[in-house]
């Protein structure tokens, strides 16, 4: 499949808005990168992780503190996904290039691919955000239907129903099956993935073998394989949902936009600016705990637009974006609360399980 290409020079909203955040940071003479607080944030949820890890595989806790443990153990490895390994890989979290190859690198440790998630997410994801057939976010077919353009089956009538248990499904599909389909196809989605160097098959491998051993045989080896079943179903679903549901509020809720490249010219009709903000949703921005936790991808707004800064920077920047959008009439769509953001995803699933 081509790549969509967007409407170029139709106003200067991109370049107004890019000037206006770089002087913010110019003024106050800050890096666009993470400060300490987000560098001590990421130490605390890796030494806890590691904690976590060490006493349920080596200690062999009772079940009723394992199954809390591995519960609290799932919505950790999802909030290191969030702080450290999303800012990483995007070149956000520190100004020091090595210190960002290793946060990002952490995915590998987390049960995915830091390989493919750069292809998957900053590349095709970042760009081609709700266009279907190239945007791999909005592909759950057979399953779930995200967007208009997919034809719909007699099962998504009732998808507002089952999609929690499917999203719970997430982290374990992608451990087991995402990345090795993207690797062996070359392709993510219909986009063909670029050629991988010598390295990064090795590393592709390797980070797969780590993860296998620390996750599932050392586990199964000392514990069994059934109490290891058990513990590591509950982590990767608690996981699971909660990368879905977050990543799902952004884009996949009322409002938010799923355009197509004309069939003639193989554009979408908007800039790229203006088609990320007509395709991406904010929610419980106020929330500073939220905000903490989820590692500003309650400002989806602002990280689509301005990637490479770091999301300890957002809430300062979207004023400015939500300024600059009201001049040029632009819908800056959000929800205040993080409930209503769930509701109207639950409402958008039912509208498209029942419109043809």
């Amino acid at each position: 499949m081509y790549s969509p290409r967007f409407m170029q020079g139709r106003s200067d909203f991109h370049t107004v808005l890019k000037n206006r955040v770089n002087q913010y940071f110019a003024d106050r003479q800050r890096p666009m990168t993470g400060n300490f607080a987000l560098i001590f944030k990421a130490l605390l949820f890796s030494v806890l992780y590691l904690v976590i890890y060490t006493h349920l595989v080596f200690f062999t806790p009772g079940v009723w503190i394992a199954i809390p443990e591995c519960i609290f153990f799932g919505l950790l490895t999802a909030a290191i996904g969030f702080n450290v390994m999303h800012d990483g890989a995007h070149g956000s979290f520190s100004k020091y290039k090595f210190v960002n190859k290793a946060a990002g690198a952490s995915l590998n440790f987390l049960g995915g691919s830091a390989i493919m998630w750069n292809m998957k997410h900053n590349v095709i994801h970042h760009t081609y955000t709700n266009i279907d057939g190239v945007d791999d976010d909005i592909e759950a077919r057979p399953w779930l239907r995200f967007a208009s353009t997919q034809k719909r089956l007699r099962l998504h009538k009732y998808q507002q129903y089952y999609f929690w248990f499917l999203y719970s499904l997430l982290h374990l599909i992608w451990i087991f099956k995402t990345d090795y389909d993207k690797y062996f196809k070359g392709k993510i989605g219909e986009m063909p993935l670029r050629k991988m160097t010598a390295w990064e098959h090795f590393s592709f491998w390797a980070a797969k073998a780590i993860y296998a051993f620390m996750f599932v045989v050392l586990p199964i080896m000392l514990l069994g394989f059934v109490t290891w079943l058990v513990g590591f179903l509950i982590i990767t679903m608690v996981t699971g949902f909660a990368i879905s549901i977050v990543f799902q509020l952004a884009h996949t809720v009322e409002h938010t936009e799923f355009p197509m490249p004309t069939e003639i010219t193989g554009k979408i009709e908007n800039e790229w600016a203006i088609h990320q903000i007509n395709t991406t949703a904010n929610f419980a921005t106020k929330n500073k705990t939220i905000s903490w936790l989820l590692g500003g991808l309650n400002f989806q707004i602002e990280h689509h637009l301005f990637p490479r800064i770091s999301h300890v920077h957002y809430p300062a920047i979207s004023k400015i974006i939500k300024k600059t959008c009201s001049e040029y009439g632009i819908d800056y769509i959000e929800f205040p609360k993080m409930r209503q953001a769930i509701l109207s995803h639950v409402h958008y699933l039912k509208r498209l399980g029942q419109l043809a």
